[in-house]
């Protein structure tokens, strides 16, 4: 039997939120998540886009599964597709979903390193 991932309720709980990280620098935060039919695509049930967005409501940072992105960005982009992504300014990266607490733990690793390039902060 499948362990429940306790965390999930809490990042369930996130959607809609929007949170504004640093006024001054325009910095803010948009979550959307909710469950779905587990399939090929969406092996977890989740359905997310978690985004970081700066001044003129620039995407700095996404990460999400809307659409598939491949692990190979070179010309033909042979290699394996997978959803589950993350954006960083103009770059795509496949990544790898392990569980709620995880997901929320890396992309506040990522809006951490990214405002510290910007803030120096």
């Amino acid at each position: 039997m499948k362990q429940r991932d306790g965390s999930l309720d809490a990042l369930l709980d996130l959607d809609g939120q929007i949170l504004v990280l640093d006024d001054q620098e325009g910095y803010w935060v948009k979550f959307s998540v909710r469950r779905v039919h587990s399939s090929p695509e969406r092996p977890h049930g989740l359905d997310y886009s978690f985004t970081v967005h700066g001044k003129n409501n620039v995407r700095l940072i996404g990460f999400d599964n809307a659409h598939a992105a491949r692990h190979s960005n070179r010309p033909g982009g042979k290699g394996q597709v997978e959803f589950d992504h993350e954006h960083r300014l103009e770059s795509i990266r496949p990544y790898r979903y392990r569980d709620a607490a995880t997901l929320l733990a890396d992309f506040r690793n990522e809006v951490d390193a990214v405002l510290k390039e910007r803030t120096g902060r």
